[in-house]
């Protein structure tokens, strides 16, 4: 019945994620950490995907997309431009490698009033949101036990500083089986007073 309801228009199961993303320099030199872990440490994962850093992971129906955008879209208009300051290497120990984000209280701030919104990101009880309670941009993940240990080894000892300011999120998508993400939209963070967003948002 679930699969018979996916297939009729609108009813579609769509994952979503919403990210901050580094400008481009940064975000070449974050790929050319990954492409050199993927090369060192046989881990093709490490180059599947653009550097980000993910906020929030949902799955939601096509036909609630407009909805959610709009949510979304009322929380960007309210907040201001940041700056996110990312330094050096962390793990997940087992499985994961990532660079550190320094300065965490704007994301977790940010995170917050996502939190606030996250009724929105579900379509049922079943499938619940994920928001990230420790932002960071990931080099590899689900990696082999021998992988991590050695990609670690290195990791741990190797040093990394960069900086990017947060002017927007962007809201990216993928049907349910697919691989590769698009954008459906950038949320510009405009700093706006609340009674002007809402004004905007209902003409």
């Amino acid at each position: 019945m679930e699969t018979f309801i996916q297939t009729m228009p609108g009813y579609r199961l769509n994952e979503y994620m919403l990210v901050l993303a580094p400008h481009e320099d940064l975000r070449n030199r974050i790929q050319q950490i990954k492409k050199e872990f993927s090369e060192k440490y046989k881990c093709q994962r490490a180059l599947w995907g653009k550097p980000h850093l993910m906020l929030a992971r949902f799955s939601q129906y096509e036909m609630m997309e407009e909805r959610v955008l709009n949510r979304l879209k009322s929380i960007s208009m309210g907040f201001p431009p940041f700056k996110v300051e990312l330094k050096d290497f962390g793990s997940y120990p087992s499985h994961t490698i990532f660079i550190n984000v320094t300065s965490r209280e704007p994301v977790r701030e940010l995170l917050r009033e996502i939190r606030e919104a996250q009724r929105i990101l579900k379509p049922d009880n079943e499938h619940k949101p994920y928001l990230t309670d420790d932002p960071q941009i990931t080099v590899a993940s689900k990696l082999l036990p021998w992988q991590y240990e050695s990609g670690w080894l290195e990791y741990s000892n190797r040093h990394f500083t960069g900086r990017f300011m947060a002017d927007s999120m962007l809201l990216l998508k993928r049907h349910h089986g697919d691989k590769a993400w698009q954008i459906v939209e950038r949320l510009e963070f405009q700093n706006l007073p609340v009674a002007i967003k809402q004004g905007e948002l209902f003409v």
